[in-house]
C-alpha cells in the first residue's frame, strides 16, 4: 500500500502517492460519487534458459486506495494527475467559496 499525503490549499487539494517502480500507464484514477479511487498494477516475467536448467521468475505488484472527498471538492472540474520520480500527484480543485453575507444595520426612526 503506497504512502499517501493530502495537503489542503485555499484553491485546491493536492494528494501524493509514493509508488516507485511504476509507469504512468500502470495507474487508474477515477472519481465516482465523491469517492476518489486510485489503483496501480504491474507484472514482470523473466525467463532464462541454459544447457542444464531453466529459470522463470514472476513479479506482481498491485494496490488500490479509495478516499471519500470533502464536499468542498469541485468534482465537475477536471482533476490533474502527474507521475514523476516515483510520486503520483493529483490536484483537485475546490468549489468557489460563497460570498459572506454582509449584514447591514437599518436604523429605525
Amino acid at each position: 500500500m503506497p504512502a499517501m499525503n493530502v495537503k489542503e490549499n485555499p484553491t485546491d487539494f493536492q494528494i501524493e502517492y509514493a509508488a516507485p517502480g511504476f509507469s504512468k500507464e500502470d495507474f487508474e484514477v477515477s472519481i465516482d460519487n465523491d469517492v476518489l479511487h486510485v489503483s496501480g498494477g504491474k507484472s514482470k516475467e523473466k525467463e532464462q534458459e541454459d544447457d542444464n536448467y531453466s529459470r522463470k521468475e514472476f513479479s506482481y505488484n498491485t494496490f488500490k486506495r479509495s478516499l471519500k472527498l470533502p464536499a468542498s471538492v469541485n468534482t465537475e472540474k477536471e482533476a490533474q494527475a502527474t507521475y514523476k520520480d516515483g510520486i503520483l500527484k493529483l490536484q483537485l480543485s475546490k468549489k468557489e467559496a460563497e460570498k459572506p453575507f454582509n449584514r447591514k444595520r437599518i436604523e429605525v426612526k
